[in-house]
């Protein structure tokens, strides 16, 4: 697999120079491969959403750079983008960075606070339409999309603000697949949702990145999401890298992300306990289904131990 995603030393400071300057990334460097689900965690104001918010030009790097694609976002001969109207540059230039930005696509938290046009569809459809697809192409993604995150049809030329919370973040969510984004960025996505809504979008969305290949990106406060979904996990602390591995070898540091701070998941905190009391078990353990295989492994170890 080949890189879609670098930063190297990336450094960014709030209101530099200023009495109140907060230094929100600290020299973070990690590569994500295409096809990755990476799964992102940290405490609040360890620098997860500003982090996100340079993987397509929101925000520019203080010091180091952000590759997409291998393509430095700010790098020199890079424009910057103008203002849009009906999808025009009005300072005839930022194609590098404008393309950059349908190529990651950035789902804000709460984005069905964005939506604004009189139907579903239409919201749905100002992406790729400002992308200057042909009307053909635009409601073919738009259903797609739509049937990706378990849209009905029939709401499809409804209001978006007569729907249901969950309903107005599936439509929110659309409208970023239907650009058709190599990589897909998510901060919070189920933030606010119940429990059924929740798990109903997070599986939308992994199902999603098995039919397609997309790279995904996910900030979540939540561990057992983390570790349900991802294959791969960033842990952000005080701004800086803590650890970058797979989920399997993040899980097995427990105990160094209690010490940071961080919730893991229930089942992990039982088996930490159980080690603490003494059971020569192992606690790399993050699922259900591992935890059921650990225990039966385990027992099945001290059975052969009693035989001989």
């Amino acid at each position: 697999m080949s890189e879609i995603i670098r930063a190297e030393h990336l450094s960014y400071i709030y209101n530099p120079g200023m009495p109140d300057a907060t230094t929100a990334l600290d020299d973070v460097s990690f590569a994500v491969e295409e096809g990755d689900f990476v799964g992102i965690i940290g405490s609040t104001g360890s620098g997860k959403s500003t982090l996100i918010s340079h993987f397509n030009g929101l925000n520019r790097p203080t010091s180091g750079r952000v590759l997409v694609d291998g393509q430095d976002l700010w790098g020199k001969g890079t424009a910057q983008v103008g203002p849009l109207v009906d999808g025009q540059d009005l300072w005839g230039k930022g194609t590098d960075l404008r393309a950059a930005r349908f190529l990651v696509g950035l789902v804000m938290q709460y984005p069905e606070y964005q939506l604004f046009e009189e139907t579903c569809a239409k919201d749905i459809a100002y992406g790729p339409r400002n992308m200057g697809l042909d009307e053909a192409e635009i409601e073919r993604r738009v259903r797609e999309a739509a049937a990706f995150v378990g849209l009905r049809e029939e709401l499809l030329q409804k209001s978006p603000f007569e729907l249901s919370g969950g309903q107005k973040r599936r439509v929110a969510i659309a409208g970023v697949m239907a650009m058709h984004p190599r990589v897909l960025v998510l901060d919070e996505p189920a933030a606010g949702l119940d429990p059924e809504g929740r798990d109903a979008i997070l599986g939308q969305i992994k199902a999603y990145h098995e039919a397609t290949g997309i790279t995904v990106l996910l900030v979540s406060h939540s561990m057992e999401d983390i570790a349900k979904y991802a294959n791969r996990v960033l842990v952000l602390h005080k701004a800086k890298v803590a650890m970058y591995d797979t989920v399997e070898a993040v899980f097995a540091r427990a105990q160094e992300l209690v010490e940071l701070g961080l919730s893991v998941p229930q089942v992990t905190q039982i088996f930490l306990k159980l080690r603490a009391m003494g059971v020569d078990i192992p606690t790399d353990v993050y699922t259900i289904p591992y935890a059921v295989k650990t225990i039966q492994k385990a027992l099945a170890a001290k059975q052969a131990k009693g035989v001989q």
